[in-house]
């Protein structure tokens, strides 16, 4: 089977300091797959590699068939391949402020999939019905609880339908319920077909709901 995300070799540097070393895994569809290690190994530089949010140094990333080459972040109009098959959903969420949470999930449906307000919206309410938030849809993000703002996220990061789903650290400000009801909530993404790359420190979460652990030590030098 060919893997949705192949991740081969992969190296980062920052100035002196070596963040990844020849860091190599795959995940497929269907497939959650926890990335851990201790703080500073690495887990939310691997996630931004394949999301070509920052460059890498060595190695070679792999997202359907879309690859990804050492050197400068490619410019964005030949990235689009790969924003369609993408998805990430930060640790801090990152939505927009002024946006309500049914406009900051059709933002990208307007502006990349160049729909209409209502059509981009209609999609927006029923990503949001799916993720058990959408009777707060007309909500600002300040007015959106820690869980609540999180399933914003996921619907958002899920707008264009992607392959892989990157999460990072999604569990920090959740409490055990809440954890427990995320967790099942990934699986369920991952049942429909899509694999999903979590960069996690909760041993308990990836234990219960990972199909697998990749484990990071902290790069030396």
């Amino acid at each position: 089977m060919t893997a949705l995300l192949a991740i081969e070799r992969l190296g980062v540097r920052y100035a002196a300091r070596q963040v990844l070393r020849t860091l190599s895994f795959e995940v497929a569809r269907g497939e959650v797959v926890a990335l851990m290690g201790p703080s500073g190994a690495g887990k939310t530089t691997a996630l931004r590699a394949v999301a070509a949010l920052q460059s890498f140094d060595e190695g070679r990333i792999v997202v359907d068939e879309f690859a990804l080459a050492p050197g400068p972040v490619p410019p964005e109009s030949q990235l689009r391949p790969l924003r369609r098959r993408v998805g990430l959903v930060f640790q801090s969420h990152a939505l927009f402020e002024h946006l309500s949470a049914v406009e900051n999930v059709a933002l990208a449906l307007r502006h990349v999939l160049l729909r209409g307000r209502a059509e981009a919206e209609a999609t927006a309410m029923r990503l949001l019905d799916s993720l058990d938030v959408g009777g707060r849809a007309a909500a600002l993000p300040r007015h959106l609880s820690g869980g609540e703002a999180q399933r914003v996220a996921i619907a958002r990061a899920l707008a264009l339908d992607p392959a892989l789903l990157l999460m990072d650290e999604p569990t920090a400000a959740l409490d055990p319920e809440r954890r427990g009801a995320l967790g099942e909530t990934l699986r369920r993404l991952a049942a429909s077909g899509r694999g999903l790359l979590v960069a996690t420190h909760d041993v308990e979460f990836a234990r219960a709901f990972a199909h697998r652990v990749v484990n990071l030590a902290a790069a030396m030098g």
